[in-house]
């Protein structure tokens, strides 16, 4: 991420209603984006508390069409394609051979002809070529991403706003479903997905129409108290909520069964790339896992720090593991991260430390996600 924008950068179709807001713009994945409006923390409350609204628009959108795309899809994803019915979606990560993780992806179902994959912003051009080099003749792979707007409404409030701009049908969609619409004018495809950890939807719709589309649902949310957002605080929801980050928690060097994405994974039904070696690795046992860490003294982890054991000196322990995101929750008022550690020391309770500025902070492994969205009555 960076502050300085370049020639190349590209811009998503709601850049000026960001820059008229008085955003903080960022290059994040070569596209200007809006790191904050009024603040990191602010949005982080609006969206637990109220509604927050994402541009999400630099996300990569690629479609599978003809008779052998929905076999195709389900080979290229960990998860199980099959028992999606049409109008659902469902997570997965994509795996390399070695069971090394490609990306991580939303897979959506519009029938058995036609499927789409949104993958991240950063990684779009790699899956992409991924995908055709793994498809072969079996359907044609589109990357449709530049024609798409792509806006995320999140929060305890989303759905009475979605009502107010695209109606009842729209806004009463189950969880992990999707259906076409109409939200004031403008074509629309929704789904009940989210990277926040709250109730909302990310709502698909043509480049063009995506600034009155985003306009609509900021004068529909004002009432509501929701709050355009930036990816300060997309980050900080995301990880009170344990969802993992592509490039910081999993990558080309982990695999589902390490980062606790076990439940992704279909073992049993059907085959998909990287299942030999992810039915090895469970039969051999994980070496490392993916854990959720508190800090029990003053001090923010952050990507790339060491965790160490505790010295009984307060010095630096054996290292073992590393840190991959790090950040104060607003929510919880602590300092929170997710790392890597080896097996034994993932059990809940475990001290350890975190290296920063060559002292050695105390830190816990405890139970996550760190936040549970309330039940709503």
């Amino acid at each position: 991420m960076s502050t300085s924008l370049s020639p190349e950068t590209k811009n998503t179709p709601l850049l000026a209603l960001h820059r008229e807001a008085g955003a903080r713009i960022v290059d994040f994945a070569g596209f200007a984006m809006p790191l904050q409006y009024s603040g990191i923390v602010d949005e982080h409350h609006a969206v637990r508390k109220a509604a927050g609204l994402f541009d999400v628009s630099h996300m990569g959108e690629v479609d599978f069409f003809g008779p052998g795309a929905l076999l195709a899809v389900d080979r290229l994803v960990t998860n199980n394609v099959l028992g999606l019915e049409d109008g659902q979606a469902l997570y997965s990560p994509i795996c390399r051979p070695n069971g090394g993780i490609v990306d991580d992806c939303l897979v959506y179902r519009f029938g058995d002809e036609h499927l789409r994959i949104v993958v991240n912003a950063s990684t779009t051009d790699k899956d992409v070529a991924w995908f055709r080099d793994n498809t072969g003749e079996r359907c044609k792979v589109e990357d449709r991403s530049a024609e798409f707007g792509l806006i995320a409404l999140q929060g305890p409030r989303a759905e009475a706003i979605w009502r107010a701009v695209a109606g009842d049908a729209a806004a009463s969609i189950g969880s992990f479903r999707l259906a076409d619409c109409d939200a004031g004018g403008v074509s629309c495809t929704t789904a009940r997905t989210g990277y926040t950890g709250e109730d909302g939807f990310e709502i698909f719709c043509a480049a063009a129409d995506a600034p009155a589309l985003w306009s609509a649902l900021v004068a529909a949310g004002a009432p509501e108290g929701l709050k355009p957002c930036g990816l300060g605080a997309r980050d900080t929801l995301r990880l009170e909520a344990r969802l993992p980050l592509y490039g910081n928690d999993i990558n080309d060097e982990t695999t589902p069964l390490e980062a606790g994405l076990s439940w992704t994974v279909k073992l049993k039904a059907g085959e998909f790339i990287g299942k030999e070696a992810l039915v090895a690795q469970k039969k051999a046992g994980v070496k490392r896992k993916l854990v959720c860490l508190e800090m029990r003294a003053k001090g923010i982890a952050r990507q790339g720090y060491p965790l160490r054991l505790p010295a009984d000196d307060g010095s630096l322990g054996e290292r073992v593991g590393e840190v991959t995101s790090g950040t104060k929750s607003p929510t919880l008022e602590k300092a929170i991260a997710l790392g890597y550690v080896p097996k034994a020391l993932a059990k809940i309770g475990t001290a350890l430390c975190v290296e920063i500025r060559g002292k050695a902070v105390p830190c816990e492994v405890v139970k996550g996600p760190f936040y549970h969205r309330p039940v709503q009555e």
